[in-house]
């Protein structure tokens, strides 16, 4: 029933998103839906580690607030943290009489900034010359490497790759999420030309990718044990929160923009 769900709502979610993301201008249209994932993440993210009300709704206008400076200030950016920090810092100075628990309460506000703001390197690649390319580059590789990983996984997997974090991850399941990656990088090079890439590169680039989004998903599924939750959410039916489903993309995101950097 779980399978049917997930590729249920990726039947009926992708075409319309696809087309959105390929058909509309990309300002305001793609940066509203980065925007709005962005506070969704981060709602999921402070629910998760109960952080309590009196901070949790300025942490979301305060992370709303570094999302717009990231992307459209980056300069600005370490400033907004040290800014933003502050203030939290007060509020929760002068609204509890108690000290006790203050950085369990202050530390997941932080870390949700910088783990969710990963989401505006995929505004940086969409700025690109050739950006839809690349965000379809990007999309491509991330969405094979994690279904190829769970249904791999799922029906082939025999050794555990980390269970201390993930216990369903296997490592067959690994292969197949570098695998996926790189098939993903070929098919939007395909699709879109991609000149920067020769095949090789782009088959690299699409297996890099494949790893970071390994690496994304044992982040957010280190924060899920520490936390005692199984999904960030129940928003997408069959697939958990919204957070479950960009693990992958807020570590692939920066390792494709930073790679245009290179070649």
């Amino acid at each position: 029933m779980k399978n049917a769900g997930r590729l249920t709502t990726a039947a009926i979610a992708l075409p319309p998103l696809i087309a959105y993301i390929y058909f509309l201008p990309p300002f305001p249209f793609f940066f509203a839906l980065l925007a709005a994932v962005n506070i969704l993440a981060l709602r999921e993210f402070y629910i998760m580690y109960k952080v309590p009300d009196k901070l949790y709704i300025p942490g979301i206008l305060t992370g709303c607030v570094l999302f717009y400076i990231s992307c459209t200030h980056p300069a600005y950016f370490p400033d907004g943290i040290f800014i933003s920090l502050f203030l939290l810092l007060l509020i929760r100075l002068f609204l509890w009489k108690s000290p006790s628990g203050c950085m369990s309460e202050i530390g997941p506000l932080g870390v949700g900034f910088f783990y969710v703001s990963f989401l505006s390197f995929q505004w940086f690649l969409r700025e690109e010359p050739s950006g839809l390319a690349y965000i379809f580059m990007l999309y491509a590789s991330v969405w094979l490497a994690d279904s190829m990983a769970y249904y791999i996984g799922k029906h082939f997997g025999r050794h555990k790759l980390y269970p201390a974090i993930s216990p369903k991850k296997t490592v067959e399941g690994a292969f197949a999420c570098v695998l996926g990656g790189a098939i993903g990088a070929v098919i939007a090079k395909l699709f879109f030309g991609l000149h920067i890439f020769t095949f090789p590169g782009a088959t690299a680039a699409g297996a890099l990718m494949g790893i970071a989004s390994m690496i994304g998903d044992l982040i957010e599924s280190m924060f899920k044990r520490d936390a005692g939750v199984k999904d960030s959410g129940s928003l997408i039916p069959g697939h958990g929160g919204v957070l479950d489903k960009i693990d992958g993309f807020l570590i692939a995101g920066p390792v494709l923009y930073l790679l245009l950097r290179i070649i």
